[in-house]
């Protein structure tokens, strides 16, 4: 299991996921991501919904996805 901190991305940070696991991550291999909800000080939960499709799209599994704080997501993906 692999994590990355990608809040320092804030709302852009979709690409570099891909990347990520892509390259990154293993077959098999379990990631967690964490990301921003909170775009100048309003949660923005249309970037869970994005994150989601996006993980979908790419072929890879969406195993978990939940509020880590008052301003942070993360999601659990698999590689396949």
């Amino acid at each position: 299991m692999v994590r990355y901190d990608l809040r320092h991305l804030h709302e852009d940070f979709y690409d570099r996921m891909l990347e990520l696991l892509d390259k990154n991550v293993k077959s098999g291999e379990v990631a967690i991501f964490l990301f921003e909800v909170v775009v100048n000080g309003k949660s923005n939960f249309e970037a869970v919904q994005k994150s989601a499709d996006v993980i979908k799209e790419a072929g890879y599994e969406l195993l978990n996805s939940l509020k880590f704080n008052e301003v942070d997501w993360t999601i659990v993906v698999r590689k396949k």
